[in-house]
Order: C-alpha cells, then structure tokens, then sequence
C-alpha cells in the first residue's frame, strides 16, 4: 500500500500553507477569502483534475496514445448545510489526432484507475466528458 503525508500550518489571519515533500502550498484560510491561493473546494477540484492529468500521463504509453497536451475543467456544487460537495462534473479536453473510440479508450482507463477521482466519486456525484481541442469552437 502507498501512503502519504501532508502537514499543514496556520501562517496568520488570512492564510496556511501546507508541505509535501519538498512543495509548500499558500491555502486560502481567510474568513474574506484570497484571490492568490486555492480555498479548500478549490483544492479538493484540483486535486481531482491532477488525479486526472497524473492518470493521463499514466496510461498514454500503455495505450501508445499520441497527444499534445490535456487539459481539465471542472465545476463542484456545494450546499449550504450540511455543508458538502454534492457534485463535480468535469471536461477533459485533449490535443489529439486520435479517433474517437481511442480518445473513450483513454477516458476509461483515466476514470478506472484515478485514486483521487474514484474516490470523489464514491462520495459524490461524479460525471464528465473527453473531448477534442479541436473541437472546440
């Protein structure tokens, strides 16, 4: 089994910072928020769209998948009280010359072995798209 581990300070009123490895983070921990660092929700998003990008990197060589970049776009709706995260729905959006059922191909095999984003989707409502750069108006 792998581990991990995060640790996490209060630097003042307007903001923490967590560590990993050798990486510092600025959280956005202030009651009025902060438009230069990830708030929670934030975080729990991004961490699910590098799940994502990390599972790209992942399987393209295994599938001999040929793109030129990846990108994800994501979006959680959040209720009031209890708080939580009801939803996430994201767009993978891939820079690719690859047909369709390969571009479905990759989108399987990034939601089927993603750690972070099956666990979201064990706790919540979980639901995105692949699509091409290209097609993209």
């Amino acid at each position: 089994m792998l581990e991990y581990s995060v640790s996490a300070r209060r630097v003042d009123a307007h903001g923490s910072e967590a560590r990993a490895k050798e990486a510092v983070l600025v959280l956005d921990t202030d009651l009025a928020g902060r438009l230069d660092a990830f708030n929670p929700a934030e975080l729990f998003l991004a961490s699910i769209a590098a799940c994502m990008l990390k599972g790209i990197e992942r399987v393209t060589p295994l599938l001999s998948f040929q793109l030129e970049g990846a990108e994800v776009r994501l979006h959680g709706v959040r209720q009031d009280a209890p708080p939580k995260i009801l939803s996430v729905t994201y767009d993978l959006v891939i820079d690719t010359d690859e047909p369709d059922a390969r571009l479905e191909l990759l989108h399987k095999n990034v939601r089927k072995y993603g750690t972070i984003s099956n666990t979201a989707a064990a706790a919540l409502d979980l639901q995105g798209t692949i699509r091409r750069k290209s097609d993209i108006q």
